[in-house]
């Protein structure tokens, strides 16, 4: 538990996820030399520094084939959509074989989430060649080659012995769940039987371990496989890993799953949880030795709203408007609204059961609440917000004096995310199931 506690204290200093166990090593590779800059927050100014980094870690160009058709079954379907932020993402963050790079160099590091939030992001595009490429590379890693037993590990990159594996073998459910999604929304769009099955078995083991029963409350899904329950009846929750969307979609697939419940708990977890109308990072469940089970404040991460929470406002906008649950959800977190009326932009942390805040945002938390100002009918401070967003983004893959190599990861997926839907490119409908504008004009689309 030390060991864990360490890293969870980690995870809130930033915007990493506590887990522990390291694993899987990967076969040695070429080296070349780069200028790179040290890690620092996505608001920070960063340094460059000159270290070595494997070839299969280094960031090249990939191939988006806009004026290649997609292949299916042998015969010509449709091309990948033209999507500049897709093209940038995978210029910057993608390696040619699918490993998406999370933190600055010279840590390299991976994680699960990054890969399957790309795995996303090349859905949307209707790239199915890089959606490959991407879960290929995270099943031999992360899962070690077994989709029967394991979940994906949520960090690989650089030992101090100078190899490349699991940093630590444990999963984050976020991961867990979208990479479940994705694979079985990719079977189903793509006619990829194979994916359809895969994505049976991620989610067959995510029913196995992380389905918790809590006490007084009902079920929920737990933030990893093992470390997130302790023996003194405390449980501790991530309210973004909860994404209404997915687990109404797993509901309809999963009749007999614990899905349904676990959506209906989500805005019931969110109203117990965010005294001031903010969503927290992490939220403690506990049950006493006398009297009622309750949801109290995370001891390690403290009472913050940041990195992760910031996550929980952009599924409440991307929520199906005819989902009961979608005003449920938004009714839970008016405080977001509020703030950015008064400050014209969204806070960097926020003390949930206060709400004092401190820093300020980089620019995919504006990204991420478009869909959250839209939903609840904010037109100006969607317009603010979303030129703020595109002017930063616009400036961090350009400007080299405050991002040396390239713009922050976190930003650009949480900009992709919240560009994507604001530009119609996909939608999720209220049983979950996503949407995409490429649909429209693609023949086995039209045919289902």
């Amino acid at each position: 538990m030390v060991a864990k506690a360490s890293a969870v204290v980690a995870c809130f200093a930033g915007q990493w996820r506590p887990f522990c166990l390291s694993v899987l090593l990967l076969g040695c590779t070429s080296t070349l030399a780069v200028t790179i800059p040290a890690p620092a927050s996505a608001s920070a100014p960063q340094t460059s520094v000159q270290t070595k980094v494997p070839a299969q870690s280094r960031v090249e160009p990939q191939v988006q084939a806009q004026a290649s058709p997609t292949v299916v079954a042998g015969r010509v379907v449709c091309a990948v959509e033209d999507w500049p932020l897709w093209s940038e993402f995978l210029k910057f963050f993608v390696t040619a074989d699918g490993r998406v790079i999370y933190s600055f160099p010279p840590k390299a590091d991976s994680v699960s989430e990054g890969q399957s939030y790309a795995m996303f992001f090349a859905l949307i595009a209707n790239d199915p060649l890089n959606f490959e490429k991407i879960w290929r590379w995270t099943v031999r890693n992360m899962f070690a080659n077994d989709l029967d037993t394991r979940l994906p590990a949520w960090l690989w990159g650089q030992a101090e012995d100078g190899t490349w594996k699991v940093l630590d073998g444990h999963s984050a459910s976020d991961s867990d769940v979208w990479i479940a999604y994705l694979l079985l929304e990719a079977g189903r769009l793509w006619q990829r039987p194979d994916y359809t099955a895969e994505g049976h078995k991620v989610l067959a083991t995510i029913e196995k371990y992380l389905i918790l029963d809590l006490p007084n409350f009902g079920k929920m899904l737990s933030s990893g496989r093992v470390s997130f329950v302790e023996p003194d009846d405390l449980w501790r929750l991530n309210p973004s890993y909860l994404p209404i969307p997915l687990l109404r979609r797993l509901a309809e697939l999963r009749p007999n799953g614990p899905w349904t419940e676990i959506a209906l708990n989500t805005p019931r977890l969110l109203k117990a949880t965010s005294p001031k109308g903010f969503a927290a990072d992490w939220v403690s469940y506990v049950r006493p030795k006398s009297g009622k089970a309750y949801f109290g404040i995370d001891e390690l991460g403290g009472d913050r709203g940041s990195y992760d929470a910031i996550r929980v406002y952009l599924w409440a906008g991307m929520t199906a408007k005819d989902d009961p649950l979608a005003s449920e959800v938004l009714n839970a977190i008016p405080g977001m609204r509020a703030y950015i009326a008064a400050n014209r932009q969204p806070p960097e942390n926020i003390l949930v059961t206060t709400g004092t805040v401190s820093g300020q945002a980089p620019f995919g938390f504006s990204a991420a609440v478009l869909p959250y100002l839209k939903a609840l009918g904010a037109t100006q401070l969607f317009d603010e917000q979303e030129r703020r967003a595109r002017k930063m983004q616009v400036a961090s893959a350009s400007d080299r004096r405050m991002f040396p190599v390239r713009p922050p990861y976190y930003d650009y997926a949480l900009s992709l995310f919240g560009f994507g839907w604001t530009e119609g490119r996909y939608q999720f409908l209220k049983n979950g199931q996503a949407k995409f504008h490429w649909e429209k004009s693609c023949s086995y689309a039209a045919a289902r």
